[in-house]
């Protein structure tokens, strides 16, 4: 693993872009591009070695059930396998798939019951990583400027989104994170994701690589790099 980089006074950090890294990027351009979050994301090629999980998912929140359900079943007749098939819970309604590249995607919303049809509409992304301890990695982002808008002790911890970012940052406990998906939380080699941000390049403690991002979120294609996994 990259050792993580330290700032007290480092400028301030969000999420400009998510490059995932694929084997193929034009099949998985068709993937997300029939799922509905092709908008969101940037795509490059990479051969390096991933098994497991990956320590990361991206969350859609969206407004109902009917909506969770187009969401999953448009990334099922694209090719992604279900890992939790789509049901009620304690705290609304979701379900999680994983598309043919190996990234894994949350779809939920906090609604129980359907208020109208279902839309292609998604309220919010969330990346999470899976850290091994939310206390630290919380007080490595909060050095490089983001601010914490919720935080449930060594647990969980989300930060405010930066301008126009697509995406809104979290961390949530490794082994938690696995288990809500439903997979192993072993895993090693690659995670497979790169985060475009509005500071200079740094690696995490957990081994996410973020580096500097200025055009805006889109899938295309990005240069060949990995970070490694923790």
């Amino acid at each position: 693993m990259a050792m993580a980089t330290t700032a007290s006074t480092a400028s301030h950090t969000s999420v400009a872009s998510v490059i995932l890294e694929v084997a193929d990027p034009e099949a998985a351009r068709r993937f997300y591009t029939r799922f509905g979050v092709d908008a969101y994301l940037r795509l490059r090629a990479s051969e390096a070695h991933s098994a497991g999980f990956r320590g990361f998912t991206l969350a859609l929140t969206v407004s109902r059930p009917a909506t969770v359900d187009g969401f999953v079943g448009a990334a099922v007749d694209a090719g992604a396998t279900v890992l939790k098939p789509a049901a009620r819970s304690l705290w609304g309604y979701g379900g999680v798939v994983q598309a043919p590249d190996g990234t894994i995607w949350k779809v939920a919303t906090s609604a129980k019951k359907d208020t109208g049809p279902a839309t292609r509409e998604i309220d919010e992304i969330v990346l999470l990583l899976g850290v091994e301890d939310v206390k630290a990695s919380k007080q490595f982002y909060v050095g490089r400027g983001l601010s914490v808008v919720r935080s449930f002790g060594g647990k969980y911890a989300e930060f405010a989104s930066g301008g126009s970012s697509p995406v809104k940052l979290a961390l949530y406990k490794r082994r938690g994170l696995a288990k809500d998906l439903g997979v192993p939380a072993e895993g090693t080699g690659s995670h497979r994701i790169v985060l475009g941000g509005t500071a200079g390049p740094f690696t995490d403690p957990d081994g996410f690589a973020w580096e500097p991002a200025t055009a805006a979120t889109s899938l295309t294609s990005a240069p060949s790099a990995a970070p490694a996994l923790s």
